[in-house]
């Protein structure tokens, strides 16, 4: 009993919140997992499934109970534009394949979760300590505008092409054949290929319609894709842009903006007037919006429509979730040669790279908000786990997701069992719960969302933009616009840089040099300060080796050696004094100091002093001098 008892403590401390809070992530979970789905152009069932595995696994071995993991965004843009080089590479096969890009798609997730385990096995985690707080503001706030303009994509529709699918984004690369008197011709031959009969393009041997012309895009009749466009009169191969958007208007819009204030209210004044205790606030809202959008009629947007509207089939997965423990058809189709590895190594690492960043990140903030210290190494590891196995069973790859932990924490989340619970749930949803759950309206998981952007951005960084340092003011603004802008990993990197260079600007004027003549006539340079590259500049100008006398020491006392660029500074001074036919000497070098002097060459043996007389090891040498007897202490 006592051993069971010990095993569930280790899950949770407090079952109820983390049970209610999981089920609220779960839920909250769905959209951005299915919408980033849409955009790397995978199904929404491969996305939620590796949202299922990532979870649980970095739940149950992580290193930061109550961060939330999943198949994030984040991670799925880097993967877009290799799935569609992907789907080209499949079709030039001498046997074809027909998306090829997804089974790309999960050679890259395995090994993106290879680099993120080797990273764990080196301790390489501990490195987040190394980024300023300044970039874990505009981190923080930069994410947070990121995932409000992610919602804003909910209060838009899906514009229909010709066949009644979504409409692509399609930009023109190269031509491919020339158009003139509506006749297709071959570029090289001129030899005339299809004719134009209005909106049909028809081959010429043939009679049979192959194209069909629309709003300056050329659709293949059988796959029904967009394969040209028409400009300039010619035809261009494209590449596509994603799906063509509008915004919604009149009722739908209405309602949905409605839903969104309702739902958002809900959670505002649900615990301020103390309305309920036994549910978090962010699930009784959706419960709420869900039951007056299905009781009303108010014809709301809601999960099942914004699946289908992009394209999906719903929520009902367990037919195709039955066909990936098939591991052979699975990966039979997947060439294992150096080819695929140099295709698929810079998207997974760089993969890699976002996603340890934002967990790592994400993780220091749920640190913060709850007053406890996570093990990075550990959460890096069992994050490269799930990543493995989520590849490996057909799923897409994920990260620690920001919003879905701050919901978390919000809905009293503390325990491995909150993660574990938002991926059984989020399973259960897929396999038995799809009707149920397609019925929940997009506004009140927007609105949901939207509050916990709210909570999450870093509000007191305006506040305090005029108290700190300018450097640390111009890197958390640079931090969060980058973020926006471009992506976490190149944010997180530009701000440290910005970071470490202003540091070491800062310090390199610091370095100070006090001069004095002893009774015997030698110069005394007393050196204040950090040697290192950013200072040597300084510090060579401190020197009149031509005006010197014929003895000088250079005493250290205050000064550090940190680099070769400060061994090299010095070499070159001692050089510089002996050429002159002067003696130089070293002073009151620390011990650390003195190996790396000695290490870079022998020549240091003359010229440092290793006197008894170091200031610093006054106390060691002669206590009684500096002590007194306890008795003259009131004690």
């Amino acid at each position: 009993m006592k051993l069971g008892s010990n095993i569930i403590k280790k899950i949770t401390q407090n079952p109820k919140n983390d049970i209610l809070a999981g089920i609220t992530v779960s839920l909250a979970m769905i959209p951005e997992v299915v919408a980033f789905a849409f955009v790397a152009q995978i199904s929404p069932i491969v996305a939620l499934f590796g949202a299922f595995i990532i979870g649980i696994i970095s739940a149950l071995f992580g290193g930061r109970p109550g961060l939330i993991s999943g198949a994030a965004g984040a991670v799925a843009v880097i993967f877009v534009y290799m799935i569609q080089e992907g789907h080209a590479k499949g079709l030039l096969f001498d046997t074809p394949v027909e998306n090829m890009g997804y089974f790309y798609l999960l050679a890259a997730v395995v090994l993106m979760g290879i680099i993120q385990i080797i990273a764990g096995v080196f301790k390489l985690g501990k490195f987040v300590r190394l980024i300023p707080h300044p970039v874990m503001m505009g981190f923080v706030n930069g994410l947070a505008i990121v995932i409000f303009i992610a919602q804003l994509g909910m209060f838009k529709e899906n514009k229909k092409d010709v066949f009644g699918q979504n409409m692509r984004k399609t930009v023109s690369k190269e031509l491919v054949y020339n158009v003139s008197d509506n006749k297709v011709r071959d570029l090289i031959s001129d030899t005339e290929l299809f004719s134009i009969e209005g909106e049909n393009i028809i081959n010429i041997n043939t009679g049979e319609t192959v194209f069909i012309a629309s709003n300056d895009q050329v659709f293949d009749v059988k796959t029904k894709r967009v394969v040209f466009n028409i400009k300039n009169n010619g035809f261009y191969s494209i590449k596509d842009k994603g799906v063509v958007k509008s915004t919604l208007q009149g009722q739908k819009l209405y309602i949905m903006i409605g839903l969104v204030l309702l739902t958002m209210l809900l959670i505002w004044g649900l615990p301020k007037f103390k309305l309920t205790k036994k549910l978090p606030a962010a699930l009784t809202a959706i419960l709420i919006v869900t039951l007056i959008s299905i009781f009303s009629g108010l014809h709301s947007i809601n999960v099942g429509d914004f699946i289908r509207d992009g394209g999906g089939a719903g929520l009902n997965g367990f037919d195709e979730l039955s066909s990936k423990l098939n591991l052979f058809d699975l990966w039979s189709h997947l060439p294992f040669n150096l080819d695929t590895l140099k295709f698929i190594a810079p998207y997974a690492f760089l993969a890699a790279s976002v996603g340890l960043i934002e967990t790592l990140m994400t993780m220091n903030l749920v640190d913060e908000l709850t007053d406890s210290r996570g093990n990075g190494n550990r959460e890096c590891v069992a994050q490269g786990a799930g990543n493995m196995l989520s590849g490996i069973f057909g799923g897409t790859g994920g990260c620690g997701m920001i919003g879905q932990t701050v919901i978390n924490i919000n809905a009293g989340g503390r325990g491995r069992l909150s993660g574990v619970m938002m991926a059984i749930t989020l399973l259960t949803f897929i396999l038995f719960a799809d009707k149920y759950i397609e019925q929940v309206p997009i506004a009140a998981l927007v609105g949901v969302m939207f509050m916990m952007v709210i909570e999450t951005f870093a509000w007191s960084s305006f506040r305090i933009m005029k108290k700190i340092p300018v450097s640390d003011a111009v890197v958390l603004i640079i931090v969060s616009v980058v973020t926006v802008i471009f992506d976490l990993a190149i944010a997180v990197f530009v701000g440290v840089i910005i970071s470490a260079l202003s540091f070491a600007w800062e310090n390199a004027k610091r370095i100070r040099a006090r001069k004095r003549f002893k009774e015997d006539g030698t110069k005394t340079y007393e050196i204040w300060g950090p040697l290192f590259f950013g200072s040597i500049t300084s510090f060579n100008e401190k020197f009149d080796i031509k005006n010197d006398p014929n003895i000088v020491e250079i005493d250290f006392v205050e000064a550090r050696i940190s680099d070769h660029s400060a061994i090299e500074a010095i070499y070159t001074l001692v050089e510089k004094y002996q050429a002159a036919g002067k003696t130089i000497k070293l002073k009151h070098l620390s011990e650390d100091c003195k190996i790396l002097l000695y290490k870079a060459s022998p020549k240091f043996k003359d010229v440092i002093v290793e006197a008894i007389d170091d200031p610093r090891y006054h106390l060691a040498e002669n206590p009684e001098k500096f002590t007194k007897p306890l008795s003259e202490y009131n004690i």
